[in-house]
């Protein structure tokens, strides 16, 4: 009933009408026939007497002012970075109900279009955040299949691996269960050990990627304090009919197949994709391109990387009301673990099996776009479902019959169900001194399984939130913002923060922020509850949120000299967490989560890019210090720094249709401090390691059948030698897992469109 309400007050409190012109104009991409978000256009009376800033919805679409129609003609300019100007004159006696404009790439272009806490849909160079753009042609290029592929060049993150609980990530020195990663906006849900299995989360239509290092807790509220990544998916097309299918193999045992179907007919947009990705496992004696022809019952039947299934698909729809898009998206996800065990003695004819089954449903409902030329709106209401079970079976290697086994611990099945609702209204209008947004943004979650206090309960956090951008003179951009919230578990912190832009010269630009995070309490820190002759954990209701101060200062410098596009960035941070939860004796054999530690980090980034002609590199390094509790009983350096090196490489021959990259990275020793069996703090570290990928992409027939060749892993990494502060499945006291060695892969895409 509390849903049905709080969904009917979003949609009474945003739902208004609006009247708006039937002629309109339409800027795409010449490359590609893609709609360019937030191009802007200026339209001129032919006398000079009036002109108007006007920017394209997320369509690509401009409305024409009803005051200019009444002149007869004017002049229009539509420009965007990366793309030539162009220069028309407009006749509105003949002018057609939708003209279309083209704009031609110029050179490559080194920024995109950003939503992430925008107002409107921006440029990257006028968004008050630093934000990093990972675009749909690198994610072809590297041959990615899902985000842990993806992250794997980026810098300042780290990646972590258990074959059991998948793929983490660390941001800025911090760990991933203090990073939100969002869907087209909405918060994937399932944390395992506080963490996000990346390698769930497929690439499968994918247009681009947006990373906000440091806080949006603002605008995202509860893990948003190490950064933010957001997903943006494929949702628009120009063509009636489109039809894909992605198909890949790597040498490890990868085979994936994706297919999509889109159906574009006046207002509406209509899609259907699926897919399965599929590993058989690996050994670490397997060689590349190894099948295994034969299944024994023996220690072979035993893999390092555990053999992997997953199912997915999903189902989208928009509708246009005039300047207003609605649009639904629905997706099911499957995953299946399997972990066979090793023949047990005396007679090796029996062994312990673990399954791990992940489901997730989502469900989004999104409307979004201008109510007038300086307004914007944007609310959202998602329903997303997750289940994960672990079942242990007891098999008899010699019959293959199996049962599962009677101690209560091997058998576990865990549910969280997440309702999301966020909604803003923002004023965008370029020429003013102050735009401003406000909204709300409420999750109700509940969770399910036998080792929750009481085998459910439901955690509900309600907050409203507000942020300006004032532009005293027109080089400066000031943004407070500020988010209070009441939440029904603990005392939720009030969140302010502070963004400033201002920019140099028209090539230089400094940003410099301030924001606190935060990160509520899980349900499992709160309520967990496993007790057995092996175990004595209990939640702790009691606990307080983390919470961060956050410093991010950048300087920027993009030049063009020609055909040469140059871009060098510093970027400086620090990040101050306390009451951050750990698990902790608590008392006699109990455990429980406490607010004990603090941690803090800093570090320095030098980033460059350089583009010429269909050439474009990037060169970047990063070095960050961590702390934590632990230095205090030493008598060492306060921070212990890690060191990181990147580079991209894209050609593109045009003529021959030809893409090529190289993805390299240099990720550093990772020192730390870790409590030894005399419970003292003792040194020690991760090793160095270098990874690199290679490939070449080329396109066929307008682009229609597209053959991607590659290596990943070159310097044939497996694992490296240090301790391992992970979860309980992690892979030995000396040895991490990395990756599975040097493999080879193709992938061969089929896009028909009509």
């Amino acid at each position: 009933m509390i849903y049905s309400k709080i969904i009917l007050f979003i949609f009474l409190f945003f739902g208004q009408i609006i009247n708006c012109s039937a002629q309109f104009l339409t800027v795409l991409s010449s490359e590609d026939n893609l709609p360019i978000p937030s191009a802007h256009a200026i339209f001129k009376t032919i006398d000079n007497k009036q002109e108007i800033l006007i920017l394209s919805d997320l369509n690509g679409k401009i409305e024409i002012p009803e005051t200019l129609k009444k002149t007869k003609k004017c002049i229009i300019s539509i420009s965007f970075v990366g793309f030539k100007k162009i220069t028309d004159t407009l006749h509105f006696e003949n002018l057609k109900k939708n003209k279309i404009f083209y704009l031609t790439p110029e050179n490559i272009a080194l920024n995109e279009v950003v939503i992430t806490a925008q107002y409107a849909p921006n440029s990257p160079e006028k968004a008050v955040h630093k934000i990093k753009i990972i675009d749909s042609k690198k994610i072809e290029t590297m041959g990615a299949q899902n985000l842990r592929d993806v992250l794997t060049n980026e810098m300042n993150v780290r990646i972590s691996q258990d074959n059991i609980l998948g793929s983490s990530m660390s941001l800025q020195g911090i760990s991933g269960q203090n990073v939100k990663i969002l869907v087209d906006g909405v918060p994937v849900t399932g944390r395992l050990n506080g963490n996000i299995d990346i390698s769930q989360i497929n690439m499968n239509n994918v247009e681009r990627i947006e990373i906000v290092e440091g806080p949006l807790s603002v605008n995202y509220g509860t893990d948003a304090l190490a950064g933010t990544i957001n997903i943006i998916t494929k949702k628009t097309q120009q063509e009636s009919i489109t039809v894909s299918s992605n198909n890949y193999y790597e040498s490890v045992g990868h085979y994936n197949f994706t297919g999509r179907i889109g159906i574009q007919k006046n207002k509406h947009t209509f899609a259907i994709s699926g897919g399965r990705n599929f590993f058989d496992g690996w050994r670490k004696t397997d060689k590349p391109f190894h099948v295994e022809r034969t299944h024994l019952a023996d220690s072979t039947r035993y893999m390092d990387w555990k053999s992997k299934e997953q199912l997915f698909g999903t189902i989208h729809y928009s509708y246009f009301i005039k300047n207003l898009k609605l649009g639904y998206t629905g997706d099911l996800f499957h995953e299946r673990i399997t972990n066979r065990g090793l023949p047990r003695l005396p007679y090796y004819e029996t062994a312990f099996d673990d399954y791990y089954t992940t489901n997730r449903i989502n469900n989004s409902l999104n409307l979004t776009g201008a109510l007038n030329k300086t307004i914007y709106l944007n609310v959202l209401v998602a329903y997303n479902h997750y289940q994960r079970t672990k079942n242990t079976y007891f098999k008899d290697l010699t019959t293959l019959n199996e049962n599962l086994t009677e101690n209560s611990s091997d058998q576990d099945t865990t549910k969280f169900s997440v309702l999301t609702t966020r909604g803003s209204i923002s004023t965008t209008k370029d020429s003013a001194k102050i735009n401003y947004e406000i909204g709300y943004d409420v999750n109700i979650e509940s969770g399910f399984g036998i080792r929750i206090k009481e085998q459910e309960q439901q955690i509900g956090d309600y907050a409203i939130f507000s942020s300006a951008e004032y532009k005293p003179i027109s080089k400066l951009v000031l943004r407070p913002g500020l988010r209070v919230s009441y939440n029904t578990s603990y005392n939720s912190p009030v969140v302010p923060s502070l963004n400033i832009r201002y920019q140099l010269t028209n090539s230089n630009a400094l940003r410099f922020s301030y924001a606190r995070g935060f990160r509520a309490p899980s349900l499992k820190e709160l309520y967990f509850y496993f007790i057995d002759i092996n175990h004595n954990v209990v939640g702790n209701e009691n606990l307080k949120a983390e919470h961060s101060n956050n410093y991010n200062f950048s300087i920027s410098n993009q030049t063009k000299l020609g055909k040469i596009i140059w871009k060098i960035e510093n970027t400086y941070f620090y990040n101050q967490i306390k009451n951050m939860i750990s698990l902790a004796q608590n008392y006699g054999t109990e455990y429980s989560y406490l607010n004990i530690d603090e941690y803090q980090t800093l570090g320095v980034q030098l980033q460059t890019e350089f583009a010429w002609e269909h050439l474009k590199v990037a060169l970047g390094g990063a070095y960050i210090g961590r702390y934590n509790e632990l230095v205090k009983q030493t008598n060492t350096s306060k921070f212990l720094y890690s060191p990181e090196v990147k580079t991209t490489l894209f050609y593109e021959w045009k003529r021959a249709k030809i893409t090529y990259g190289i993805f390299y990275k240099y990720t550093g020793d990772l020192p730390m401090y870790m409590l030894n069996d005399s419970g003292e703090a003792s040194l020690s570290k991760i090793e160095d390691y270098h990874t690199a990928d290679v490939s070449v992409t080329k396109h066929f027939y307008r682009n229609r059948i597209n053959l991607t060749i590659g290596s990943k892993n070159l310097f044939n990494v497996v694992n490296v030698s240090g301790v391992s502060s992970g979860g309980a499945h992690s892979s030995g006291g000396n040895s991490i897992a990395v990756g599975t060695g040097r493999t080879y892969f193709i992938k061969l895409d089929f896009n028909i469109t009509k």
